[in-house]
């Protein structure tokens, strides 16, 4: 679901086909989408709404790999997290980076917003001079080109140093 130009977590549901989402900061859904996205409702485009972040383990623990779990929007395009593995997918964001609700809005802000860093996917910066980068997503996995391999935060100790302003 997508309204406004705002974002949208998704979890699909493999059965059925259809999605749930649940609308992130930042976005311009109303307070009925919210309640919507709470009860588990369904949206009027049939779009099932509300699996919350904590129960994606029980998901993942009764689905493939490939199950996909949340949609990130930019745009008109979207980015799906899957299930995964230890090497990638939600299964491996969790293990190697912990998984909560500010690691999925991170994601959701980087994807949306963030500018593109070389590495596939999208990060965000500090607004400062010169910008320091303080989160990034990696883009593409073995089930899909636009499936989000990775997400954390990163060291700043590591960051590379920019040029000055």
């Amino acid at each position: 679901m997508r309204t406004g130009g705002g974002t949208a977590s998704t979890a699909s549901t493999a059965s059925t086909g259809s999605a749930a989402a649940t609308a992130p900061a930042g976005s311009t859904a109303s307070a009925g989408s919210a309640a919507s996205a709470a009860s588990a409702a369904s949206d009027p485009d049939g779009d099932a709404v509300g699996i919350a972040a904590d129960s994606i383990a029980a998901t993942c623990k009764n689905h493939g790999k490939k199950y996909v779990v949340r949609k990130y929007y930019r745009g008109p395009e979207f980015y799906t997290l899957r299930c995964g593995t230890k090497t990638w997918g939600w299964k491996h964001i969790k293990a190697r980076h912990g998984w909560n609700t500010s690691m999925d809005k991170k994601i959701s802000a980087a994807i949306w917003s963030g500018e593109p860093n070389g590495r596939g996917g999208f990060s965000t910066y500090t607004n400062s001079c010169p910008k320091i980068e303080k989160f990034r997503t990696i883009i593409g996995t073995p089930a899909g080109k636009n499936d989000l391999l990775t997400a954390y935060k990163v060291d700043q100790t590591r960051a590379a140093t920019a040029a000055r302003c």
